[in-house]
C-alpha cells in the first residue's frame, strides 16, 4: 500500500508543505495504481496528460510556499456527467460518446480554482438511471471488497455513482464527486465502504451536471474520512449565478471540532420506525441499534420518531423522475449534440433512429413511461398527486426537525443506508433496474424528496467481511451538527476503509 494513501486530505497538504511529500509523485502513483486496478472499471476516461500537468503547477505553488487552496495537489476523481473542458463527458451513454464539452461544471471549476488534480472521470449508470453502476456502455464497476473480481463472482458497487465509490475505496484518489438524486452518493458509499455526502439541495452547483431529475439532483462527495468530506466541501459550495436553483447566501466554511471536544447531550436523535421495513437484513438492524446505544451512552437523547409517508417515498419518486427524465431527455434529438444516426430520410426517422441507438433500455422505458404519464388524460391523477405526496414527505421531516413541543423535536435521524451489505453481482441483474432501485434507495430517496442533507459513514464489516453503513439525516443546511455527530460516530466505530485494500488477495 501506497504509504500517502493512510493521510487524510489536511496530512496530505501538510506533506507538501513541508516537502516530504511532492503532488508529482502522488499524481503519477495515482495514475499508476488506476491502470493496476483497471479490472475495478471505476473509471471511464484516465486523464494522465491533465493529472501530470496540475501536479507539476502545485508542486511549484509549493516551493514558491503559495497554494492556492485546500486541496492544492490532492488527486480528485469527478463523475462522468460533470462537464470537464475538453475532457469527454459521455453519461456512460451511446448518444454521449463523443461529447467533449468546451467549458467546466461548476464543481469541476471549484475544485480546478482549489488546486485539485483531476485523474479522470467515473464510471456510472448510463445518465445515473440506477442503482448498481452496471448499465454503462463501459461495463458495470466492481467492489474492491469482493472476495473475487473474476467471472461473476465479484460485488457491486452500488450506483448510479459507483465509479466514484469505487476509486476512492482503491485509494486511486482522495475523494471523488458523484450525483444524488436518490441515493446514488450515499449508495455506492454504503457498499464500498467510505463517507457519502449529500449536501442541502441548493448549497452545490448543479451548473454542467448532466441532470436527472432537476428538482432532486445534488452533487455529492466521497472520501474516506468525514474530515476529508469537509474539506471538499468547503472548496465547492456555495452561491452560483449560473444556477437559478443555488441558495444564495453566502456559505461558511465549515470548522468541525476535535473528537473530544464533542458534546452530545444537547443533541437530540431520531429513531425513524418506518425504516424497519422489510428486508432489512439482521447485521444492518444490529449495527443501526449497537449505533443508536452509543449515541445515548454518550448522553444524546435517542427516542423513536414517525414519517409515516416514508413507504410512499419510492413511488411518488418513480413518478417524478421519470417525468422529468422524459423533459430532459428531450433535447437528444440527433441533430444539435450527440449521437446522430445516419441515412435517415426524414427528420422524424432521424429523431427515432439516433434515440433508439443512442438510449439504452432503461433509459428508454423511463422517456415513455414519462411522457405517459404527462400525458392530458394522466396529468392530474399521476403528476399532480405525486407532488402533493412528495409534500407529505416532506413535512414529515418538518414535523420532526421544527416540532413546538422541545420533546417532540429532534436533531438528527439515524437510519440504514441500504438494506443489507453489497450484493453479488449475478444476483443483482436477476432484478429489473425498477426493483432494483426500490430496494437499494429505500432508506435514502426520502431525504431527497425533502432537500435535506444525509450522510453515510461506514460502521463495521459484515459477516461476510463487507462493509456496513449508516444515515445521518438533518434539516436544510444544518451540515455543520451532521457532519460533526458523523465524525464523533466514525471516531467511536473506527472503521477502517483501507481493509479494502487486502481483498481480494491480489493487490497494489
Amino acid at each position: 500500500m501506497r504509504r500517502h494513501v493512510q493521510l487524510s486530505i489536511k496530512q496530505l497538504t501538510a506533506g507538501y508543505i513541508n516537502g516530504q511529500l511532492s503532488p508529482l509523485t502522488v499524481a503519477e502513483q495515482a495514475l499508476e495504481d488506476a491502470a493496476k486496478l483497471k479490472t475495478l472499471n471505476a473509471f471511464v476516461c484516465v486523464t494522465p496528460e491533465q493529472a501530470l500537468q496540475q501536479a507539476n503547477e502545485s508542486v511549484q505553488r509549493y516551493t514558491k510556499k503559495q497554494p492556492i487552496g485546500d486541496l492544492d495537489g490532492v488527486t480528485i476523481a469527478i463523475k462522468d456527467n460533470f462537464c470537464t473542458t475538453n475532457v469527454p463527458t459521455t453519461c456512460a451513454s451511446r448518444m454521449l460518446k463523443d461529447f467533449v464539452p468546451p467549458y467546466d461544471s461548476t464543481m469541476s471549476a471549484r475544485l480546478r480554482q482549489a488546486g485539485a488534480v483531476l485523474v479522470g472521470k467515473t464510471n456510472m449508470d448510463q445518465f445515473a438511471m440506477g442503482a448498481g453502476t452496471v448499465d454503462s456502455i463501459y461495463g458495470p464497476t466492481k467492489n474492491i471488497w469482493s472476495e473475487d473480481l473474476s467471472q461473476d463472482n465479484w460485488r457491486i458497487a452500488g450506483g448510479s455513482s459507483g465509479g466514484s465509490a469505487s476509486a476512492v475505496a482503491a485509494g486511486l484518489c482522495y475523494a471523488a464527486i458523484g450525483s444524488d438524486t436518490g441515493g446514488s452518493t450515499r449508495n455506492p458509499a454504503s457498499y464500498c465502504g467510505v463517507v457519502g455526502l449529500k449536501p442541502t439541495y441548493g448549497l452545490c452547483s448543479r451548473h454542467g451536471l448532466i441532470p436527472l431529475v432537476n428538482s432532486m439532483d445534488v452533487p455529492g462527495i466521497f472520501a474516506r474520512s468525514v474530515g476529508d468530506c469537509v474539506d471538499v466541501l468547503n472548496a465547492v459550495a456555495g452561491p452560483d449565478s449560473m444556477d437559478s436553483t443555488s441558495i444564495q447566501q453566502p456559505f461558511n466554511k465549515l470548522q468541525l471540532p476535535e473528537v473530544d471536544q464533542i458534546d452530545l447531550r444537547s443533541v437530540r436523535i431520531g429513531i425513524p420506525k418506518e425504516y424497519h421495513c422489510d428486508g432489512l437484513s439482521v447485521e444492518v438492524l444490529e449495527t443501526w441499534t449497537k449505533v443508536a446505544d452509543l449515541l445515548e451512552s454518550a448522553g444524546a437523547r435517542v427516542r423513536q420518531v414517525s414519517l409515516p409517508h416514508t413507504a410512499a417515498s419510492i413511488f411518488v419518486y418513480s413518478i417524478l423522475n421519470q417525468c422529468e427524465v422524459a423533459s430532459n431527455m428531450a433535447r437528444y434529438d440527433g441533430i444539435e449534440y450527440g449521437h446522430r444516426a445516419a441515412d435517415e430520410r426524414s427528420t422524424e426517422q432521424l429523431y427515432a433512429q439516433s434515440r433508439a441507438e443512442g438510449f439504452n433500455q432503461v433509459v428508454k422505458t423511463r422517456i415513455l413511461t414519462g411522457n405517459f404519464l404527462l400525458l392530458r388524460k394522466n396529468y392530474d391523477h399521476y403528476f399532480e398527486k405525486a407532488l402533493r405526496v412528495r409534500r407529505l414527505i416532506a413535512e414529515d421531516f418538518s414535523r420532526v426537525f421544527e416540532a413546538q413541543e422541545d420533546f417532540e423535536k429532534v436533531d438528527l435521524l439515524l437510519t440504514p443506508t441500504t438494506l443489507s451489505d453489497a450484493p453479488l453481482y449475478k444476483d443483482f441483474i436477476t432484478q429489473s433496474n425498477r426493483d432494483q432501485c426500490a430496494v437499494q434507495d429505500f432508506c435514502t430517496q426520502p431525504a431527497n424528496m425533502a432537500g435535506i442533507p444525509a450522510i453515510s459513514i461506514p460502521v463495521r464489516l459484515s459477516k461476510a467481511g463487507l462493509p456496513l453503513s449508516l444515515q445521518i439525516m438533518s434539516n436544510s443546511l444544518n451540515e455543520q451538527l451532521l457532519l460533526t455527530v458523523a465524525r464523533w460516530i466514525e471516531a467511536q466505530v473506527g472503521f477502517d476503509s483501507l481493509k479494502s485494500l487486502q481483498r481480494p488477495a491480489e493487490r497494489l
